[in-house]
């Protein structure tokens, strides 16, 4: 299945399914496949990210990943009551991305379509991708000051684990880039060698603590974490808000994308996924009573090990040298703005 026949299934869902949704006032397309030509073909580990929008400040759990007409979507509500304007849009480094191009799928009021037109028209204007680039750049910061070392492993590693990816979203942003979730730090490795910073990529990854890992030592992790996966995933259903990123119809991303880069060479960019899969998978094992994720944890714990979180005083030296990072991170920033052909004054 192509990009063109991707959004076409999830406009024929959003068609069949907006009439039953309390609350409806839009849908748009979100994710790598808004990023992608129509006739790019999909990679079985590729989803279709479908935003609802609902005229109410609180949302119902989001329905998640679901095959649906021979794609995998994932739907995702969002709660806009008011309205964004077109400035708020601007400075969100995920919606303007989404809202750039010809993504709208419903729109029964119009305001979608007006917000698109205001991403589209100014969406590479300087002052508003740097606005997204700081944006993205909180996010690292909140991120970590929010770190809990007292958590459970799942939740503590979690906690550090994506403010330390949005180190990537920073430089994506400013390149005008596509600030993918599961694919980030293969995406990051392109932009950096495309704007002759390859060193910078090492330094991202020595931040997530993987850049000395082997292809061996990386698939030992995937097959530790495929386990837990297969184990959490025939349990029943949990009120996890990410549950459904561990399921049969999820699987083909969650372990079958980490083959893939694995088979690829990008053992090291498969590890920030295969680290937070691991971990949502332990969350939902133990959400099934005590013990119940005791069996995967030594493989969990081996992760954090080799990464160099495996204890209190490592998160909190690891959250440090990301902190430690932000002026250098902003140096190629401003590079990658300075370099860029599409930024306009």
């Amino acid at each position: 299945m192509n990009a063109g026949e991707a959004r076409a299934v999830a406009e024929r869902w959003v068609a069949e399914h907006s009439s039953d949704i309390p609350d409806f006032a839009g849908a748009f397309l979100s994710g790598s496949t808004v990023w992608l030509p129509a006739e790019a073909e999909l990679s079985p580990s590729s989803d279709v990210d479908v935003m609802v929008v609902l005229s109410a400040r609180r949302t119902p759990r989001k329905p998640g990943k679901f095959r649906y007409g021979g794609a995998l979507l994932e739907v995702t509500y969002l709660g806009w009551e008011p309205m964004p304007s077109g400035e708020e849009i601007l400075a969100s480094y995920h919606l303007a991305g989404a809202l750039r191009g010809e993504t709208v799928l419903a729109d029964p009021t119009g305001a979608l379509t007006a917000l698109r037109a205001a991403a589209a028209g100014d969406y590479a204007r300087r002052r508003w991708v740097v606005r997204r680039c700081e944006e993205a750049e909180r996010r690292v910061t909140d991120g970590l000051a929010a770190l809990d070392v007292s958590a459970p492993p799942y939740d503590r590693v979690t906690g550090w684990l994506f403010p330390t990816g949005v180190t990537t979203h920073v430089l994506l942003t400013a390149g005008l880039r596509n600030p993918t979730v599961r694919l980030r730090y293969l995406a990051a490795r392109a932009l950096l060698i495309e704007y002759g910073r390859p060193e910078a990529h090492e330094e991202l990854l020595a931040l997530l603590g993987c850049a000395h890992l082997t292809p061996e030592r990386v698939a030992h992790h995937l097959g530790t974490m495929t386990r837990a996966f297969d184990a959490a995933s025939a349990g029943p259903a949990t009120p996890y808000p990410f549950a459904s990123d561990v399921t049969a119809a999820a699987r083909p991303i969650a372990v079958g994308g980490g083959h893939d880069l694995l088979a690829r060479g990008h053992h090291r960019e498969a590890v920030f996924w295969i680290a937070a899969t691991y971990a949502r998978c332990l969350k939902i094992l133990a959400h099934g009573g005590p013990g119940a994720a005791e069996a995967f944890m030594p493989g969990f714990l081996d992760l954090t090990e080799d990464l160099g979180v495996g204890s209190a005083a490592g998160l909190r030296e690891r959250a440090l040298r990301v902190r430690d990072f932000l002026p250098r991170l902003r140096r190629l920033r401003d590079h990658v703005l300075a370099a860029n052909p599409g930024i306009e004054d």
